[in-house]
C-alpha cells in the first residue's frame, strides 16, 4: 500500500510538472498575442488598408506553411505576424511618443471592425 501511495505520488508529481510546462507555454503565447493586437491597434489607427494588412496577413501565412520542427506552430504564427506588423511603414514612420501616447490612451485589446 505504501509502494501505491509513492507511485502515485510520482505520477502526480510528473502531471503537475507537465501542467506547470503548459502554463508557462500559455503564458508566452497570450503575451504574443498581446502584442499582435496591440500592433494591429496602432495599425487601425493609423488607418491602414486592408489591402496592405491583407498582404501582411498573406506573408505571414506564406512564411508559415511548412512548421518549424521543435517549434509551436500557432506560435511561430504569431512571432511571425508580430515582426511582420513591426516592420510596417506605417508604423516605421510614426513618431514613437505619438505611438506610446495613443496606446496608453485607449485600449490596446479593443478593436472594433
Amino acid at each position: 500500500e505504501l509502494q501505491q501511495k509513492v507511485e502515485e505520488t510520482e505520477l502526480l508529481k510528473v502531471e503537475l510538472q507537465m501542467l506547470e510546462t503548459e502554463r508557462v507555454r500559455l503564458s508566452l503565447l497570450e503575451e504574443k498575442l498581446m502584442d499582435v493586437l496591440q500592433l494591429l491597434q496602432q495599425l487601425r489607427d493609423l488607418n491602414i488598408s486592408k489591402r496592405a494588412l491583407g498582404k501582411i496577413l498573406l506573408s505571414t501565412l506564406e512564411s508559415c506553411r511548412d512548421p518549424q520542427p521543435g517549434k509551436a506552430h500557432l506560435f511561430e504564427v504569431l512571432d511571425t505576424l508580430y515582426h511582420e506588423l513591426t516592420a510596417c511603414e506605417l508604423l516605421q514612420s510614426q513618431p514613437l511618443e505619438t505611438a506610446q501616447s495613443r496606446q496608453s490612451l485607449s485600449n490596446p485589446l479593443v478593436i472594433s471592425c
